[in-house]
């Protein structure tokens, strides 16, 4: 059914459970997996390029080790898990990602790190889930 899966992880616990069942599904449908984690940018009023450079060390340490985390998970079950991080806006970059790949899956955690609307639906799943090219499954 599915062929190939994506997962979009940006290390919230929600990122983890969907992770959790992109693998099932994957491992249950020989699909290919991959994951992208969107760098969404530098802050807005960095004071000094130091700064900036700072804020880019931190960002790059901090999706090395979430998708490092990702990959031996998925390869404790058996599966290749294939990591990309992009820059840009999060549900923009996640639906283009998702189009040019030809993805047939996209798998999301309910919540991640914006709570701006609480245990309500938050507003990057409501509109990954309303944009996304393919079938989604949401995680909760």
């Amino acid at each position: 059914m599915f062929k190939k899966i994506l997962i979009a992880n940006d290390g919230s616990a929600g990122a983890k459970l969907a992770l959790k069942v992109a693998i099932d599904l994957a491992k249950k449908y020989g699909a290919e997996l991959h994951s992208i984690s969107v760098e969404e940018g530098v802050p807005h009023y960095a004071a000094t390029i130091g700064e900036v450079e700072e804020y880019k060390k931190e960002a790059n340490g901090f999706f090395k080790n979430i998708n490092n985390e990702a990959i031996e998970m998925a390869k404790k079950e058996g599966v290749e898990l294939r990591t990309k991080v992009v820059a840009g806006h999060e549900v923009e970059t996640i639906i283009n990602y998702a189009k040019d790949g030809e993805f047939d899956l996209l798998v999301i955690g309910f919540m991640g790190h914006s709570k701006i609307f609480g245990r309500v639906w938050g507003s990057t799943s409501q509109n990954l889930t309303k944009l996304a090219p393919c079938t989604v499954v949401v995680v909760k």
